[in-house]
């Protein structure tokens, strides 16, 4: 299947797949996560709260499909990614799965009884539900920079040496806080699209000044980078053999990390799409070109995503006990026939949900009033 694409051309089609998933997960579920990040603060009253909710209440479950397609796409195309990932963050994931769950109940339920107290509560676990995820996720994002605590024996059998505790690194926590100021810009750019006024008008205010901290906190990563141990390859590899993360050779070096940039200069769009974007959404803001901001919000979010993934090139989890069994993109990935027959089926299936997300969005347009969340009886 697919005789025109050897495989290595198959493992780094796969890599990019991978990554244009997750930015979408970042770019879609994202301005979810950041509106409920922003639902106790922007919102005055109980209507108002409620038009926060319903901006998001009929596509915040479509949205999350990014997150299982990366999921998904990382256990069948990069297997021993998954398993060192999912088992060594094992508690990291169930605690980002415990406040996921909170959300669908927040939506269902909140606005069941009419209570004050009963409705503050969800509101606070829809926050909940918004800021726990992004944390944990910018978390693991810079643990995979510093390099996982795993190792293989010789039978590719893995130890994880790591706890809960240790994946909140001083490094880990300051990535972890870029994806809160990410997902807060995303979600306060999208609220000033969607909601109506007055919540519009805060909307803009905090997205802007969330955009400021991630520039100062995005770029204080970077000089953190700089002097950060990365990892590097030394020696040839074979980048079309089975795929065995033992057979090779890396080390720890300070500044590897940005190698990349300097062997290949056309990755630093991704930073400067970074930057870029977000001092762009708060132009658009100040302009009240809304629909704009979120644009530009999302090129940022895409580019903070798209930075960590470039710098890493070619790993995709470091191991800091053995930089020689870290996991790369040319020894973690599944078999030739495997890759080729899940490219087909993405080719197939990816632009038929693209097409129904754009359609759905073309459906629901316009802003969310109190008077037409009171007026629909399915909203929450």
């Amino acid at each position: 299947m697919l005789p025109f694409l050897d495989y290595e051309t198959l493992r780094v089609i796969w890599w990019l797949v991978l990554g244009v998933l997750l930015m979408g997960f970042a770019a879609m579920d994202g301005f979810d996560l950041g509106v409920a990040m922003w639902l106790p603060f922007l919102a005055k009253t109980d209507g108002e709260r409620r038009m926060i909710i319903n901006s998001v209440g009929p596509v915040w479950e479509g949205n999350q499909v990014w997150l299982i397609l990366g999921a998904g796409a990382i256990f069948a195309a990069w297997p021993p990614v998954y398993a060192a990932a999912f088992s060594g963050f094992y508690l990291a994931m169930f605690l980002v799965l415990c406040a996921l769950i909170l959300r669908p109940g927040g939506f269902k339920y909140r606005s069941k009884l009419k209570g004050e107290r009963w409705r503050e509560i969800w509101d606070w676990l829809l926050f909940v539900g918004g800021f726990v995820p992004a944390l944990v996720f910018g978390v693991a994002v810079g643990n995979a920079l510093l390099g996982a605590p795993f190792r293989f024996d010789a039978d590719l059998r893995m130890d994880y040496q790591g706890n809960l505790l240790g994946l909140f690194q001083p490094f880990a926590l300051l990535t972890g806080l870029v994806s809160v100021a990410m997902l807060a810009m995303h979600g306060g750019a999208y609220l000033a699209s969607k909601a109506g006024s007055p919540v519009a008008a805060r909307a803009r205010q905090a997205a802007s000044v969330a955009a400021v901290a991630l520039i100062l906190l995005f770029a204080v990563g970077g000089f953190w980078t700089a002097h950060l141990d990365g990892y590097r390859i030394v020696g040839s590899m074979a980048h079309d053999a089975a795929s065995n993360p033992l057979h090779k050779q890396a080390v720890r070096q300070t500044g590897a990390w940005l190698s990349n940039y300097s062997a290949m200069p056309w990755t630093m769009a991704a930073p400067a799409l970074g930057f870029l974007g977000a001092a762009a959404m708060i132009l658009a803001l100040r302009l009240r070109r809304d629909k704009l901001a979120v644009l530009s919000s999302g090129l940022s979010v895409m580019g903070v995503v798209a930075t960590a993934g470039l710098s890493m090139f070619p790993f995709i989890l470091p191991s800091s006990l053995d930089p020689s069994m870290s996991l790369t993109v040319w020894d973690a990935s599944s078999s030739r026939g495997t890759l080729a027959l899940m490219l087909v089926a993405t080719v197939i299936f990816l632009p038929m949900i693209l097409a129904y997300t754009a359609f759905v969005y073309r459906v629901l347009r316009g802003r969310i009033t109190p008077g037409r969340v009171e007026s629909d009886p399915n909203s929450y």
